[in-house]
């Protein structure tokens, strides 16, 4: 085949995902345009961090992105694991236990929002390949018509609603709740998981000792803490925490927000896919959301590589990304809702297989590197490739 001329894919969104796949697109030599009703302000306006893992580095080393985003992260080397229903060991992960190719690595990094959105959309705007529209007044249609359509409108996509694409889905019962407070008892380099029995609770590093919380419990009591006096809210979270954990100050105010599971019914139609939350949604436990999308655009980019130098018909990579993409987000889902279930409960007799599974990993160094491949590259990766 000979190498094809250069194409237009249009984004709807304009999020992480979103600005990630303009990138990628781009950067595999496709002309892009990206619409996004709301303005760079309200864009970049979210008080949340993401954990960014192997599979993330990597693709934003191929997009020459990483290098600028890094100085503005913060990396933790060592993660911790506690079930405090059922008193087992407490696991910790170290970067002895990540495998070859990660080597002298960090586990992963934490990215707050606000950083992470304003250097992607620096990045769209220096590109000569991308063009931006943004804003309720901004214009979607191109003039040229686009080879390819990405979906990146989050999980009410109004892109796949119009292409009648169902979703299955699943509501937990509970909610997530998120602030940013001054935490004693923890260290720059460390993040955690706590597994309670309401829900799990996750404390990532956000530099010194500022931290970011994510507390799943049920709708009630997060709505309950939402409207707590700053002082209040330090009290409730104080008694939810180990001993260990004294809480100083609450920097940002708790939020909530329903969490559930959801997979559309198929990730494309036509000449468009699914990228990002507008075809999957996930629980937040084990920080595996953002890398799961940003594993899409990882496949994005390879196959918009492939049309581009002639080794691909445009009109088939919209089917190819859908048959790549199927293994992980399956075995990715499964696996943090059956962290949920297992975890966040009081069954008597779960708690033998739970204490028997985090001992595992104490006396098992291989479980445990496999593990951590699995959290840091995802489930269709080699962990020693």
């Amino acid at each position: 085949m000979t190498p094809a001329p250069r194409l237009l894919a249009l984004v709807r969104g304009c999020g992480p995902t979103g600005a990630l796949a303009a990138l990628a697109l781009a950067d595999a030599g496709w002309s892009v345009r990206v619409h996004d009703p709301s303005g760079a302000g309200e864009l970049t306006a979210r008080q949340r961090a993401y954990a960014l893992t192997h599979s993330s580095r990597r693709l934003l080393q191929q997009l020459d992105a990483w290098v600028e985003l890094q100085q503005q992260l913060v990396p933790f080397s060592e993660l911790n694991l506690c079930d405090l229903g059922s008193g087992a060991a407490q696991v910790t992960f170290t970067q002895r236990d990540l495998s070859r190719a990660n080597g002298g690595e960090p586990i992963g990094w934490i990215a707050q929002h606000d950083v992470l959105m304003t250097t992607l959309l620096q990045a769209l705007e220096q590109h000569p390949g991308v063009s931006l529209a943004l804003g309720p007044a901004a214009a979607e249609h191109p003039r040229q018509e686009p080879a390819l359509i990405v979906a990146a409108d989050g999980p009410h996509s109004s892109s796949r609603n119009s292409l009648a694409i169902g979703c299955w889905r699943w509501h937990y019962r509970q909610s997530c709740l998120t602030a940013q407070v001054q935490l004693r008892g923890t260290a720059p380099h460390q993040a955690w998981e706590l597994f309670r029995p309401e829900g799990p609770m996750a404390l990532l590093p956000l530099g010194e000792t500022r931290v970011q919380v994510v507390w799943s419990a049920s709708p009630e009591r997060c709505r309950a803490l939402e409207l707590l006096s700053p002082d209040a809210f330090l009290d409730h979270l104080s008694g939810a925490l180990p001993e260990r954990f004294q809480p100083d100050a609450c920097l940002v105010p708790p939020r909530s927000f329903a969490v559930g599971l959801s997979l559309a019914r198929r990730l494309q139609r036509g000449r468009t896919v699914l990228v990002g939350e507008s075809a999957h949604n996930s629980h937040p436990v084990g920080g595996q959301g953002l890398n799961l999308c940003w594993r899409d655009v990882a496949t994005l980019h390879r196959l918009a590589q492939r049309v581009q130098r002639g080794r691909l018909a445009p009109e088939a990579l919209p089917r190819q990304y859908a048959l790549r993409r199927w293994p992980d987000l399956l075995l990715t889902l499964a696996a943090t809702d059956l962290l949920v279930r297992i975890f966040s409960n009081r069954a008597a007799l779960l708690l033998p297989l739970r204490r028997a599974a985090l001992g595992a990993l104490l006396r098992v160094p291989l479980l445990k590197r496999l593990s951590l491949g699995v959290m840091t590259d995802g489930p269709c990766r080699h962990p020693y490739r």
